[in-house]
């Protein structure tokens, strides 16, 4: 695991193959815990490319120097990232 939270990151290789690239994060509290935001793409075998963009946040908990995760929420569709941010404004504004 990473011992920074600059170091953190979603990207994984299987055989060679980026399945999972990373294409943004953002840091949303540092410190013993740490939330990141990750947008991301998956690669689809059968359609040999990256699907859509996908978000997820991720909850990390420094133990014995290093981040190891504990939670995470996938935000499913765009539309449902759209729900959240509209929720999030509505709560905001009040």
């Amino acid at each position: 695991m990473a011992e920074t939270v600059d170091e953190l990151t979603i990207t994984y290789e299987d055989g060679g193959i980026e399945t999972v690239k990373e294409l943004d994060k953002k840091i949303l509290t540092k410190g013993a815990w740490a939330t990141i935001m990750y947008r991301y793409q998956e690669w689809n075998r059968a359609k040999e490319e990256y699907g859509a963009d996908k978000y997820t946040i991720r909850r990390y908990q420094k133990r014995n120097g290093e981040y190891q995760q504990k939670s995470k929420f996938n935000i499913s569709s765009t539309d449902q990232a759209k729900a959240i941010i509209a929720a999030l404004e509505e709560w905001i504004d009040k």
